[in-house]
């Protein structure tokens, strides 16, 4: 698809959900990846992806030279926190423009958190992530993590034009990786990249997705 599917696209909600019962792990088992803090969470739900999620993430690593890791900031991320998220940037929107309708807001809140009914993180089909090199610093991706539409002007797109030559070839590298490990990335984030969700089967012309929402503490 060229044009960008927004989470709120009434297509994503209408995928169907054939869940397939993997489990949530734990990605700090183990070395490959580099795992962030930054989203740390007392009970470590941040840490743990679907295991076909993290069996893919171990793939794309491996595909990067020596001197790159990938940078696993958030994962899984629990229903009732996912509707908290929405409903605060939601709320931000409302404020800025209290012209704006219902819908309009519920859209434009979908560029940045993902509407709680369907979201990737709380099927722990997501990953936030971005690159660093050995020493575990954080290359130029052109933004934050996680800066939203307003704040950095568009430039958390993806393909988005207001960023330096530099940012834009790590973009491709990450992209390169995630892409050939069968990821999909949601285009107003550089840096959310998602396996076996609602918006994957879309994206990806699948009939059904293979995860739907699940809480922590049915991992196992």
């Amino acid at each position: 698809m060229s044009e960008i599917v927004l989470m709120s696209d009434p297509r994503v909600a209408a995928i169907p959900v054939a869940e397939c019962g993997e489990r949530l792990v734990d990605v700090r088992r183990g070395d490959s990846l580099l795992v962030d803090v930054r989203k740390q969470d007392p009970d470590g739900a941040f840490a743990h992806l679907r295991e076909g999620v993290l069996e893919r993430l171990h793939k794309a690593q491996s595909m990067l030279s020596p001197g790159l890791r990938l940078l696993f900031v958030e994962g899984y991320r629990p229903p009732a926190l996912q509707r908290d998220y929405f409903e605060e940037y939601a709320g931000q929107l409302q404020a800025v423009h209290p012209e704006w309708s219902s819908t309009q807001v519920h859209a434009a809140a979908s560029r940045y958190v993902s509407p709680p009914e369907i979201a990737p993180h709380s099927a722990g089909a997501a990953v936030d992530l971005t690159l660093a090199d050995a020493g575990g610093h954080e290359l130029d991706l052109g933004t934050r993590m996680d800066a939203d539409p307003e704040e950095s002007e568009g430039a958390c797109y993806t393909d988005a034009a207001n960023i330096s030559e530099k940012a834009r070839a790590n973009r491709k590298l990450l992209g390169a990786v995630l892409t050939a490990a069968g990821l999909v990335n949601y285009p107003t984030e550089w840096w959310h990249w998602s396996f076996g969700d609602r918006y994957w089967a879309l994206i990806t012309g699948k009939a059904a997705a293979l995860y739907g929402p699940k809480e922590i503490d049915s991992h196992g």
